[in-house]
């Protein structure tokens, strides 16, 4: 009797919760780990957290060539951010960077998600190899080279486009395409994506890569054809890492480029329709030493970013996938 009761009371007895582990006791437990990121912190802090004290300069009229500290400089309030929101040129400033940045967006972001369900197709390794150092190699270039090669394409003297166009008796006279206006956005897009798309794809493929293969080996069975079973499979799959970098892009919505646009955009013919924010801050604030007036913009910009990449970061987190 005494044995069945003391059975019955460790048996009703609630079991012991294990205390949670502290996080500096985490920490310590894979102490390796976290000295190979002490140096990337330390980069970070250095040169991305220490310089926003430099944002205040926003709101002073700053002058570099008095010599007076920082904090000797007078306040000015909003001041140049009114400047900006009242400038000629800010409603066109803004409407390029918009169309610019959601092209770009439009067009480059499923485009490395395309290359790698393409790659990922490809059975002969010779062949796949060949493409996937074909599609990376233009990452590697820096733009003032890319903008050149674009340019002496584009030119109308022995210019490859227009040499081919006029051998297909598409255009009867060489076209100057890097001071019209309406072709403008179509070649930075393009240019862009040729030089992105083969690096952005890398992801994409180690994703792709740890999809389980019994998955489509289930899916031949049932007779599902490549299509479906990309639809079905292959991208549900690898979704939650398409939804973190469309996170990471939207944030970048406002950032529309700056060498890319610098370099192709030398005609002022182009300025209506190429100069964007990142342009505008150099060309108006560094350009004429208006630095506060720089800072104000980017600050602005930044602000514009935080609330996009929040919004989008909500949004995202409804489907279980979020940065945060």
């Amino acid at each position: 009797m005494s044995q069945a009761v003391s059975e019955q009371q460790y048996a009703t007895k609630p079991p012991k919760v294990a205390k949670k582990k502290g996080v500096l006791w985490r920490v310590m437990r894979q102490w390796e780990v976290q000295l190979m990121v002490i140096p990337a912190f330390i980069l970070v802090f250095i040169f991305s957290y220490l310089p926003m004290y430099g944002v205040i300069t926003g709101f002073m009229d700053y002058n570099l060539f008095t010599g007076a500290r920082i904090f000797e400089n007078p306040w000015v309030g909003f001041k140049h951010f009114e400047a900006f929101f009242n400038a000629p040129e800010f409603e066109r400033i803004i409407r390029n960077t918009i169309i610019i940045s959601l092209t770009k967006f439009v067009v480059g972001f499923p485009a490395p998600i395309i290359l790698a369900l393409m790659l990922n197709e490809v059975r002969n390794m010779v062949f796949k190899r060949v493409v996937q150092t074909i599609t990376y190699l233009p990452f590697f270039i820096s733009w003032v080279i890319v903008a050149g090669l674009a340019i002496a394409m584009l030119s109308t003297e022995n210019g490859s486009v227009n040499m081919l166009l006029q051998s297909f008796g598409a255009i009867d006279e060489p076209i100057n395409f890097l001071s019209i206006k309406k072709y403008f956005v179509s070649i930075l897009v393009s240019i862009n994506v040729w030089k992105e798309v083969g690096f952005g794809s890398i992801v994409y493929l180690a994703a792709i890569a740890g999809v389980d293969q019994h998955l489509y080996e289930a899916a031949d069975i049932d007779g599902a054809s490549k299509f479906k079973q990309i639809y079905l499979i292959t991208l549900p799959t690898i979704m939650p890492v398409i939804i973190i970098f469309m996170i990471l892009q939207i944030g970048n919505l406002v950032s529309a480029g700056f060498e890319d646009i610098l370099l192709l955009a030398t005609n002022p013919v182009l300025r209506p329709v190429a100069d964007v924010i990142d342009t505008y801050v150099y060309r108006v604030g560094l350009g004429t030493h208006r630095y506060s007036y720089a800072v104000a913009i980017g600050l602005f910009r930044a602000l514009i970013s935080i609330l996009l990449l929040t919004i989008a970061n909500y949004l995202a987190r409804r489907s279980g996938n979020s940065l945060w």
